[in-house]
């Protein structure tokens, strides 16, 4: 068999879901049948570095505004010189002007699009666009039942037009207690508090507001220790409503942090209180490695954790709801260590990195192929295999 050239293209590389997801991709491909290569327009990070050291070829093609002609130009020549099988774009722009530049390239590559994500703040014109570029595409890759359904009702596209395949998550090696103690100290944990963690961007998507919130609704006693690991527009407003609700002592901001897995293990629990969110890596890995959950009921949340078995749910934007599920978590050991064991059996029966490797490549298999989606359906109406697809 004919070794393929694939083209991933995102739209930027900072430290993000999809970005990760990218690398896991990369890293996990069979190089005996894939020749991979990393498109992306702005904003690199490390994760460009992990790429290249893979022996990956990354491009960077600058995208100035936004309608670049020249861009265009550049990015069809790139399609006609890399004489590329397929081109897999994980973003909007990626989709858009990936879409864009195959009307200029003969012979052009097969496209696969992506949905990753609910985009409930998007305007018309973006699912206008979105819309466009994806029935211009061979097939369309959802990371949650929950964002196929918001993408098909938006766009009108036809839901068994998309695949559901879920995020994978790396299984790291587990700290020792003296490790997970040691880290705890380091950052300041305080002595027979419940320790909770947030992991992510501070961004209105993300509402820490609402975390901060539910802690402040909660008695000293009951009340356990935060550290938010992460960074964003909103980071200025969070300190000081932590301030103002009294919290200082309570709430440690640790910025961005490259050590997020090691933190979830150092952690009692991990706390997702996002307002929309599509197939979230973070609680995907705090379940991997046996950190308790507490996850909004929204998007692929409600796909991932089974409330009161592998996790907690609380009702979006419910800050009452939340305070109570950080008090039944925070002074629960015994509950913690069910859910922890429940939801590491999830996620090592159902979303390891070669299991999203491998769902994935068989669908580029099948574009290449140039058959339609199998015929067979899960019990949701989706072709392919659903994040859902085993659930009792």
């Amino acid at each position: 068999m004919a070794v393929k050239r694939l083209l991933v293209v995102s739209d930027e590389m900072e430290v993000g879901g999809s970005q990760r997801q990218i690398t896991h991709l990369l890293t996990g491909l069979d190089r005996t049948r894939w020749q991979p290569e990393l498109l992306y327009f702005r904003n690199p990070s490390f994760l460009i570095g992990e790429v290249e050291d893979l022996g990956i070829a990354v491009r960077h093609l600058p995208k100035q505004g936004r309608f670049d002609p020249g861009f265009v130009l550049r990015y069809a020549a790139l399609l006609r010189s890399g004489r590329y099988d397929l081109v897999h774009a994980f973003s909007l722009t990626a989709e858009l002007w990936t879409a864009v530049a195959r009307l200029l390239v003969p012979h052009a590559p097969r496209q696969v699009s992506s949905v990753r994500g609910l985009y409930l703040s998007e305007s018309p014109q973006f699912w206008k666009l979105k819309r466009f570029a994806l029935s211009r595409s061979d097939a369309v890759i959802a990371n949650a039942l929950a964002c196929a359904k918001a993408a098909s009702t938006h766009t009108g596209i036809a839901l068994d037009r998309f695949d559901v395949v879920a995020n994978g998550v790396d299984i790291p090696a587990m700290l020792d207690e003296n490790q997970r103690a040691a880290l705890r100290h380091s950052i300041g944990v305080p002595h027979g508090r419940a320790f909770g963690l947030f992991v992510g961007r501070l961004v209105r998507e993300k509402n820490p507001a609402c975390l901060v919130r539910a802690l402040a609704g909660l008695s000293m006693q009951s009340r356990p220790w935060l550290a938010i690991a992460g960074d964003g527009p909103l980071r200025d407003d969070l300190g000081m409503m932590v301030a103002t609700s009294g919290l200082t002592a309570d709430v440690s901001f640790l910025g961005e942090r490259r050590d997020a897995i090691a933190l979830m293990q150092a952690a009692d629990f991990l706390v997702l209180p996002s307002c929309q969110e599509g197939m979230s890596n973070a609680v995907l890995e705090a379940m991997a490695v046996g950190c308790p959950v507490i996850a909004s009921a929204v998007g692929g949340n409600r796909e991932l954790v089974e409330d009161r078995r592998t996790g907690l749910l609380f009702a979006n934007d419910d800050h009452h709801a939340l305070g109570a599920c950080l008090r039944r978590m925070g002074t629960d050991p015994a509950f913690r260590a069910r859910l922890s064991a429940e939801a590491q059996d999830q996620v090592h029966a159902r979303h390891t990195v070669p299991t999203m490797v491998a769902d994935t490549t068989a669908i580029y298999d099948r574009v290449l192929r140039g058959t339609e989606p199998r015929a067979s359906r899960n019990r949701d109406g989706l072709p392919g295999r659903s994040a859902v697809d085993d659930r009792p």
